[in-house]
C-alpha cells in the first residue's frame, strides 16, 4: 500500500461509500437484495436488454438493457478496454502533466474518454451528468462499500444519476478481483472468447506457476514492497493488498512491518523516515509506480543509494492498483518471477 492511497484514506477517514445528485436524471433501477453472495449476476441478452449484474457490496445493479454510457475510475476503464469493453468518461488519475496517458490508464486511447477528474477529490459532476451515465463503475479499498476515487462531498449527488457497481480489491488475492472484472467485463459485451482474453489468462496462470517455482527455489530472497514521497518512505505489509497476498501465496519472501508500526498507516504500510530507510534488509525491492509516487531514479537520498538492493540493482517497479485484467497482471508477476530468479543474496 502507497503513502498516497492511505494518506488519501487518513484525510477521508475509511470513508463510508455511496453516491448522489438530482438535476433531473432517469435513475436505473438498484436494488440491494440477494447481498448474502458476492458473485456475479450478469443476465440477458449482451446486446438488448435486460441487464443485471451483483457487485462485490451485495448490491445487485438492474436495467432495461446492457449500459451503453459507462463512466469508470481510470483502472477499471482500462481493464474493460482490455475485454473490447469501451467506457464514456473516466475519473482518477488519467492523464500526465505532459499530456501522456497515466499507467493506471493502459492501453486506452485517452483522447477518446471524458476526464471527469485526474486527481483525487476531483470529479466534474455537472460534466458527469451531461454523459447521460447508465452505471459507474469503481474499485472499492475497504469492506464499507467506499467507492475508490468518488469525493466524499459529491457522492450523494454522483449516485442520483446513476447506479454504481462497486468491486473490491480489499483484503483478497488478485486472482479474486480479476475473475469479478472478467465476469462484468462478460456482462457488459466484452468477447472473453478472444484470442487476447483467453491467451491473456492462460499467461497469467503460467506466469503464476513460474513465480511459485521461483521462490520455491529462492526461499532466501527477501523482497520489500515499498513507496517513496518527498518526505517519507513506506514500507507495505502483504495483508490487505491484492497483489501482494497472491505474491504471498505463491510463497514470496516478503519483509512485514509489525502490525504496531503499521497503525498509523491504516494498517496498510509503516511509514519510515529517510535517515531510517534501512530498517528491513531487503535483497529486492518492489517500488509503487504510480505518479502519486516518486520512482526510484528520481529518489536523490544517501541512505536510498547505499541500500544493498539499490547498489545491485535490484529494484524493479510494482503496480500498486494492478489493472484487473488478464493482459495486463500477468507482466506483473512475470517480471517478480525474473527478478527473484536471478536476484542474488544482498541484505
Amino acid at each position: 500500500m502507497s503513502n498516497a492511497r492511505t494518506a488519501r484514506f487518513s484525510r477521508r477517514g475509511l470513508l463510508a461509500a455511496g453516491g448522489a445528485l438530482g438535476l433531473g436524471a432517469v435513475l436505473a433501477a438498484c436494488g440491494d437484495e440477494d447481498a448474502k453472495s458476492g458473485g456475479s449476476e450478469g443476465a440477458g441478452d449482451a446486446k438488448s436488454g435486460p441487464w443485471s449484474f451483483k457487485d462485490d457490496r451485495g448490491t445487485t445493479v438492474k436495467l432495461d438493457k446492457k449500459p451503453a454510457n459507462i463512466v469508470a475510475f481510470t483502472g477499471v476503464a482500462a481493464a474493460l478496454y482490455d475485454y473490447g469493453v469501451q467506457v464514456k468518461g473516466v475519473f482518477g488519475p488519467t492523464k500526465t502533466e505532459d499530456g501522456k496517458a497515466d499507467v493506471q490508464a493502459g492501453d486506452m486511447d485517452i483522447s477518446k474518454v471524458t476526464i471527469l477528474g485526474n486527481v483525487w477529490d476531483q470529479f466534474n459532476v455537472e460534466k458527469y451528468a451531461t454523459l447521460a451515465p447508465d452505471v459507474l463503475i469503481s474499485t472499492m479499498f475497504d469492506d464499507a462499500g467506499t467507492l475508490w476515487y468518488v469525493p466524499e462531498t459529491s457522492k450523494d449527488k454522483i449516485a442520483k444519476l446513476a447506479p454504481s457497481v462497486g468491486i473490491s480489491v480489499y483484503d483478497r488475492q488478485l486472482t479474486a478481483p480479476l475473475q469479478r472484472m472478467w465476469e462484468l467485463a462478460e456482462s457488459l459485451g466484452g468477447d472473453m472468447k478472444a484470442a487476447k482474453a483467453t491467451e491473456a489468462k492462460k499467461r497469467f496462470e503460467e506466469a503464476s506457476e513460474r513465480l511459485r517455482k521461483a521462490a520455491k527455489a529462492n526461499p532466501g530472497i527477501k523482497v520489500m514492497a515499498a513507496s517513496a514521497s518527498p518526505e517519507l518512505f513506506y514500507v507495505s505489509g502483504t495483508n490487505l493488498s491484492v497483489d501482494l497476498e497472491y505474491f504471498k501465496a505463491l510463497g514470496v519472501n516478503f519483509i512485514e512491518p509489525p502490525e504496531k508500526a503499521k497503525a498509523q498507516g491504516g494498517g496498510w504500510f509503516e511509514s519510515l523516515s529517510w535517515e531510517n530507510v534501512d530498517k528491513y534488509k531487503a535483497d529486492l525491492i518492489m517500488m509503487d509506480d504510480r505518479t502519486s509516487a516518486i520512482q526510484p531514479a528520481d529518489i536523490t537520498e544517501a541512505t536510498w543509494k547505499k541500500l544493498p538492493a539499490v547498489k545491485a540493482g535490484q529494484v524493479i517497479p510494482r503496480s500498486a492498483e494492478p489493472i484487473l485484467s488478464y493482459d495486463k497482471c500477468a507482466p506483473l508477476v512475470e517480471n517478480l518471477a525474473a527478478a527473484i530468479e536471478k536476484a542474488k543474496k544482498v541484505g
